[in-house]
């Protein structure tokens, strides 16, 4: 590879990690040429970008990038392939869904909003965060959930003193 085509790489690498909230580093070393090319097929259809590069150009465009991952730099060696997603969680997901029994792919490392998870023992952590969409609909369902006791203790009460009326106004009419 010539200089200048690294040199388009690291650049093109710096402007997806200074873009990204979420990447993950995977070894994928000893997967089949069929296993890879599924793995790849599933992270394009889950809309998770996928890269293969030398660790060396990683570490470039980190250092060069506006992400402090100067823990990463560790576990850049041997095979590592690089994911990037919109969700925390999506490539975790894909991992534990596509590893199944298999230990690979392996996590190498996990870039979450500035945390930085190291070794293939946090995917089970990872797995568990959850994204931004599921967080709002946690929080609006806590938000709904005493507006909806309210309105149902309303309505019973409401329910009873209708029921109360009736019976009165009936009374009344017999009398």
């Amino acid at each position: 590879m010539k200089k200048s085509q690294k040199s388009e790489v690291i650049e093109s690498l710096k402007q997806k990690f200074d873009d990204a909230t979420f990447f993950y580093f995977i070894d994928e070393s000893t997967l089949t040429a069929a296993k890879t090319s599924k793995l790849r097929r599933t992270a394009f259809e889950k809309g998770i970008s996928y890269s293969v590069v030398k660790n060396t150009l990683i570490k470039k465009a980190l250092e060069q990038s506006n992400k402090n991952a100067d823990e990463v730099y560790n576990i850049l060696h041997g095979p590592t392939a690089v994911f990037f997603s919109t969700n925390s969680n999506d490539i975790a997901k894909l991992i534990k869904e596509f590893r199944g029994e298999d230990v690979k792919p392996e996590l190498k490392a996990a870039y979450i909003d500035s945390d930085i998870y190291i070794g293939d023992a946090e995917l089970k952590n990872l797995v568990a965060l959850k994204s931004k969409n599921e967080l709002i609909g946690d929080i609006i369902g806590l938000l709904q959930s005493p507006a909806t006791n309210l309105i149902s203790a309303l309505q019973g009460n409401a329910d009873k003193k209708i029921g109360s009326l009736v019976k009165a106004l009936e009374e009344k009419a017999q009398a």
